[in-house]
């Protein structure tokens, strides 16, 4: 299993575009029937801090999200908007879990 966080700021004026983009590739990842990600964002109070947590089942699963065209282009739309701050992307070890995830 591969676990990645990555928590950033979008600029204010980006983030209600970025939340539109997010749920498109939530949509597109329902309908493709992933079981092997486990995917989550969460918008923080100050409704521009967004905290993705990806759970992936393998390397491949990872891969699927990478190259999904509506991640891509979340991707790309979040650069160009540009950060008040930056990415922090971490890897991260399940200790626990109240439901299975896989």
């Amino acid at each position: 299993m591969v676990i990645v966080r990555v928590t950033y700021i979008a600029k204010p004026e980006f983030a209600e575009q970025n939340q539109k983009n997010i749920q498109q590739v939530m949509a597109d990842l329902r309908s493709m029937g992933s079981p092997g990600i486990n995917y989550h964002c969460c918008l923080g109070a100050d409704g521009k801090t967004f905290t993705h947590s990806s759970f992936f089942k393998s390397d491949e699963d990872r891969k699927t999200l990478n190259g999904l065209a509506s991640f891509i282009y979340f991707q790309e739309q979040l650069k160009q908007a540009g950060f008040e701050s930056p990415p922090k992307s971490e890897l991260l070890t399940l200790v626990g879990s109240s439901t299975d995830i896989f």
